[in-house]
């Protein structure tokens, strides 16, 4: 029996008009659910709290061979749509470039993965499985999308033995990159309080800024480091600094600040939170300002070492493309942080200039040259 292909294009087409800004479903993973069922896959919804996720596998649970791939179908939200020139849910076609919320983020690269998964279990049906796992909670807390899904997959004894997150990864041309690893992140929400008095009489005080500035300067003094072979150098960003203090004449009792750290392999969260922890006593000691750090981390640093995955993407990439994509841990945060967990996994999509932006769009060529890739990954890991 003869299929006819999926459509890639009219898939991410399909996937921008439904609206589903996190956490809201908007139909989207409906929608795929239809497609891949249609296909043979066992689908299995993994809502948790207010998230709605997707589990899809073609083949036999438990296979001794099986790759994935993940990714989401939630975007953020439009902004200002007076602001934008065509309907962000409109998946309108200008001059080859397909406009709408998630046309690069992420809803192209889904619709890519999932067209080549289903012309590939039709066509050449392999000896293991291929699995989705698709979120609607990558662009909020992620607390209940990727996780709840490996956590799914790890009471269900499912497995993917490899896996590829179809995140936008190329910064201005097509293949130029993929992602090995990513930098960790976490937050520093710092609450200085000390005792407030009159500006002309400073020393009757405690001055709560005084003691954030000098704290805030101690954290900038130095570089984390000098970066790693797969990694660029740490940073830290000073983000906020506020005491609502509508008086000129008043020291205030308390003020706040919030630093980011993006941080490679040499640190861990609990590294980084010792050391601000350790800067912060220091700071307490020397002007008697109580300091209160509540540390966030949302990913640890984590790096798949080149290898035969990234190689065979990489393969992948060139035939396409013809450009071999640079192997890099560079950006913010995906849900591959998650993965690492479960098995090794690399990321590799689009070009991902006007993701977020007003006015997101994707070159509709790329969408048919994704497929092609991700098609060309699945015939070689199950050659």
């Amino acid at each position: 029996m003869t299929h006819t292909p999926v459509d890639p294009v009219a898939l991410t087409a399909d996937l921008i008009r439904c609206p589903s800004v996190t956490p809201i479903e908007g139909g989207a993973l409906v929608l795929l659910e239809r497609l891949l069922a249609g296909a043979g896959f066992t689908c299995t919804r993994v809502d948790r709290g207010n998230t709605a996720n997707l589990f899809a596998r073609w083949g036999a649970k438990g296979a001794n061979k099986s790759f994935g791939f993940n990714g989401h179908t939630d975007v953020v939200p439009v902004g200002d749509v007076a602001a934008w020139t065509r309907d962000p849910f409109g998946a309108e076609v200008v001059d080859g470039w397909m406009y709408g919320r998630g046309a690069t983020d992420m809803k192209s690269g889904v619709a890519a993965f999932a067209a080549a998964a289903v012309d590939f279990v039709r066509q050449t049906p392999p000896d293991g499985a291929v699995i989705l796992a698709i979120t609607g909670d990558e662009e909020g807390d992620a607390t209940d999308g990727t996780v709840a899904l490996l956590d799914w997959m790890a009471g269900q004894g499912e497995r993917m033995t490899h896996c590829l997150v179809g995140e936008p990864t190329c910064p201005n041309v097509m293949g130029e990159m993929m992602k090995i690893g990513r930098r960790g992140s976490m937050t520093a929400w710092i609450t200085a309080t000390g005792v407030q008095g009159h500006s002309a009489y400073p020393h009757r005080a405690k001055n709560p800024m005084s003691a954030l500035v000098n704290l805030l300067s101690r954290l900038e003094a130095q570089p984390l480091d000098q970066g790693t072979d797969h990694f660029d150098a740490s940073t830290l960003a000073i983000t906020t600094i506020d005491c609502g203090n509508p008086a000129n004449n008043v020291i205030p009792a308390k003020g706040t600040a919030t630093v980011n750290i993006r941080f490679n392999d040499l640190h861990s969260g609990a590294s980084l939170s010792d050391w601000l922890q350790g800067h912060a006593r220091a700071v307490e000691a020397e002007t008697g300002v109580t300091l209160s750090l509540r540390i966030s981390v949302s990913g640890e640093s984590f790096l798949t070492p080149p290898g035969d995955l990234s190689a065979l993407v990489a393969r992948a990439v060139q035939a396409e493309t013809g450009r071999v994509p640079e192997y890099s841990t560079s950006g913010g945060t995906s849900d591959a942080r998650f993965v690492k967990d479960h098995c090794p996994v690399v990321e590799f999509g689009l070009v991902g200039k006007t993701m977020h932006q007003v006015d997101e769009r994707v070159e509709v060529v790329q969408i048919g040259q994704l497929k092609a890739i991700y098609t060309r990954i699945l015939q070689d890991y199950f050659a």
